[in-house]
């Protein structure tokens, strides 16, 4: 029942929204990767944008002015991959904190000795289970070449929806937890070697840190570069077609 009413009360705060279709397309232009939906898709990613903004909670950190322009922007690329599986994938945290730029995140860890280590760490994004997303902000060219920090926090956010960081999101009732191992764990190993060997993959090397950076990176390029993925990993392609109920390549090829 308190999901029906959180529904509601989202769905009635974003009937209240005005958004100009100037600054709509404004914002998307500067997400060419918007291209590769289809036509129909566009409005249902626009009002799913406008309840999600009116679901979470999203401020600036060390300086940041959190503009309309940026909402909209976060709003979008966070909808993005939950577009065809809706914003209660997104149901168990609600707040969002932005970054001028990469930040520094203290962490500690136990070696086996049981000495602990502390350090800073660089980042430019994290996703807390059960708690915020951290995103960095770059304006204009500042944006990291090949990253989306947006789809990759957001990725993890579903990869958590099984309990655990590990790669592998809760799955729908149709598809086979099993077929998705068969086609990531290979993909994984191969990723890491070529990154080892130093091979130009034009894949995010960060991909091979980890089963979920694994994940969250190839969710990266499903959206942004979707030929160079099915092109490189045709299987994992095919899994995270099946699991995002999209298919951007197809749309990719259309608009070249």
């Amino acid at each position: 029942m308190f999901s029906a009413f959180r529904r509601w009360r989202r769905q009635r705060a974003a009937d209240r929204m005005q958004v100009a279709p100037a600054q709509w397309e404004r914002i998307e232009q500067s997400l060419p990767f918007l291209d590769f939906l289809p036509a129909e898709d566009r409005p249902r990613l626009r009002r799913l944008a406008l309840e999600f903004l009116a679901d979470k909670q999203i401020h600036g950190a060390e300086g940041v002015s959190i503009t309309d322009d940026m909402l909209l922007s976060i709003a979008l690329q966070a909808c993005l991959p939950i577009l065809h599986i809706g914003l209660d994938a997104y149901a168990d945290w609600v707040g969002i904190v932005v970054y001028p730029g990469d930040f520094i995140i203290p962490r500690s860890v136990v070696d086996e000795d049981g000495v602990v280590h502390e350090y800073d760490d660089e980042v430019l994004g994290e996703a807390w289970e059960g708690g915020p997303v951290l995103l960095s902000w770059f304006d204009g060219e500042a944006q990291p070449a090949g990253i989306n920090v947006v789809i990759h926090e957001f990725a993890h956010k579903l990869d958590m929806g099984n309990g655990e960081v590990d790669g592998y999101p809760a799955l729908p009732a149709d598809m086979s937890a099993s077929d998705w191992a068969a086609a990531f764990q290979p993909a994984f190993d191969d990723f890491c070697r070529r990154v080892d060997d130093g091979e130009d993959l034009l894949l995010d090397p960060y991909g091979a840190e980890h089963p979920a950076e694994f994940f969250a990176v190839m969710s990266e390029a499903f959206f942004e570069t979707p030929g160079l993925l099915k092109s490189n990993y045709p299987a994992v392609y095919t899994q995270l077609s099946r699991f995002y109920k999209q298919d951007p390549a197809s749309r990719e090829t259309q608009t070249q």
